[in-house]
């Protein structure tokens, strides 16, 4: 008698996880939802600049003196973003090889835009997140950033802060990829729900609007800043850019 090993599901929880569908979904939600609570709490800290100079470098000061555990929650993220790139591409790849041929006429009528274009957005987004590190994390775009000091000696995030985004065109793709990211995650944050086995019909309009609420949120506050800097209501201790 001959038995079809693949018909046998994963006996262990981690191989489940990589060898299915399914598990990869619910593994690509799981990362998903660390990706999302990153992008509320870094919104947060950066909104403080509209408190001024002394809170900004305060919150990044007090970053900074963590120390290795700085890095170790960076490599945690990093890792998050990571598997959550990799399955979205994998994923992407075993659906279009699951239909090789397209449909003479194919109706998307039930998929939206944003859900249709997550693999292009999600792309554009890791470009722009990989400019972003280098502009304001490495400071290797603008390495005259590193002798920006405050007061109180401390780096001065504040200053660099208005010294990137008086530059509208800094400013516009800064925008433009918090815009993308925001379209990115009204898909996203309803489908995160539906792979971990929450979401319903009953409740799928409310969680779309919920998504739509906290993306639209996110967006706002986010392109608050760079706004901000170039109508002249953040400017540098001494005024102007």
């Amino acid at each position: 008698m001959s038995t079809i090993a693949s018909s046998n599901p994963p006996s262990t929880i981690p191989a489940y996880l990589t060898t299915t569908s399914i598990g990869k979904k619910v593994l690509m939600a799981v990362s998903g939802v660390i990706a999302f609570g990153f992008v509320c709490g870094h919104m947060l800290g950066n909104l403080q600049v509209f408190i001024g100079q002394d809170q900004m470098n305060h919150y990044a000061e007090t970053l900074q003196n963590l120390g290795p555990m700085l890095w170790v929650i960076r490599l945690f993220l990093a890792a998050a973003f990571i598997t959550h790139i990799w399955l979205g591409i994998l994923l992407k790849l075993q659906n279009n090889a699951a239909r090789p041929v397209g449909y003479k006429n194919e109706t998307t009528q039930k998929a939206s835009l944003a859900s249709r274009t997550m693999i292009w957005t999600g792309l554009i987004i890791l470009t722009f997140v990989a400019y972003h590190l280098l502009h304001y994390t490495a400071r290797l775009t603008n390495p005259e950033y590193a002798s920006l000091l405050d007061g109180q000696g401390r780096f001065d995030v504040y200053s660099m802060v208005i010294h990137g985004f008086s530059d509208w065109i800094i400013s516009a793709v800064y925008i433009v990829g918090v815009g993308l990211l925001a379209y990115h995650l009204s898909h996203g944050v309803a489908s995160m729900f539906q792979s971990l086995g929450l979401n319903s019909p009953a409740w799928q309009v409310r969680l779309n609007r919920i998504a739509w609420f906290f993306t639209i949120l996110l967006f706002v506050g986010y392109a608050s800043i760079p706004t901000a800097v170039l109508t002249g209501c953040l400017t540098l201790p001494g005024g102007g850019y």
